[in-house]
């Protein structure tokens, strides 16, 4: 085993994430362990300790470096083209990140903290960075109303949530690809929120 006097705390912390996310990349959250970790870096299952205070720690810093790199990729999206075709370029890039990394993905919501703890603010703010960006594709149809922007978002990521599981869990029928999906559940659900928009304008005022 190497000694902890050769490397720092900030190097320790870093190979032992690069590490348990090698380890979930190939087996998945439950092929992680202390024990596996300690292995993979070289260290006893007590140094793991004195970085984090427990593997559900470890696992959150893994999980929010999977949203950083899952908002990266769809961050650079051009909201300027209307919502469709805003929305459907997020959630293409979203099915397309899962592609490339189902098993981190499949992490962030096969954790599952103990009742008497919670995510850290850390975490919820990279949730709702994400969010956000779906509720800026929705803007334009709420003009001055954001509380149903936001409500939306998290209603058609919902939606989406449930095409990449089938996707990322291939239970998905052989006729059917998630791109196709996407595209039907985006352009019939804003289709949707732009029909109820012109339904409430034409309403008779009281």
């Amino acid at each position: 085993m190497a000694r902890r006097s050769d490397h720092t705390r900030d190097e320790l912390r870093r190979m032992a994430l690069d590490a348990a996310r090698a380890i979930v990349e190939e087996d998945g959250l439950r092929g992680l362990s202390t024990r596996r970790l300690a292995k993979a870096i070289g260290y006893t299952p007590g140094t793991l300790y004195q970085l984090f205070s427990d593997l559900d720690e470890l696992i959150i810093e893994v999980n929010i470096e999977t949203l950083d790199a899952l908002y990266a990729a769809c961050k650079s999206v051009d909201f300027d083209r209307g919502p469709e075709e805003a929305l459907l370029d997020l959630a293409t890039r979203y099915i397309a990140f899962i592609g490339q990394q189902p098993k981190l993905w499949n992490a962030l919501f096969e954790h599952a903290l103990p009742e008497s703890k919670q995510q850290p603010n850390d975490y919820n703010q990279r949730v709702f960075r994400l969010l956000g960006l779906a509720e800026q594709a929705l803007s334009p149809l709420f003009p001055g109303d954001g509380m149903s922007a936001s409500h939306e978002a998290r209603v058609l990521w919902s939606s989406l949530y449930g095409i990449a599981s089938l996707a990322s869990s291939n239970k998905m029928s052989e006729a059917e690809t998630p791109e196709a999906m996407v595209r039907s559940l985006v352009t019939n659900y804003v289709a949707g929120l732009r029909a109820t928009q012109i339904s409430s304008d034409q309403l008779p005022e009281a």
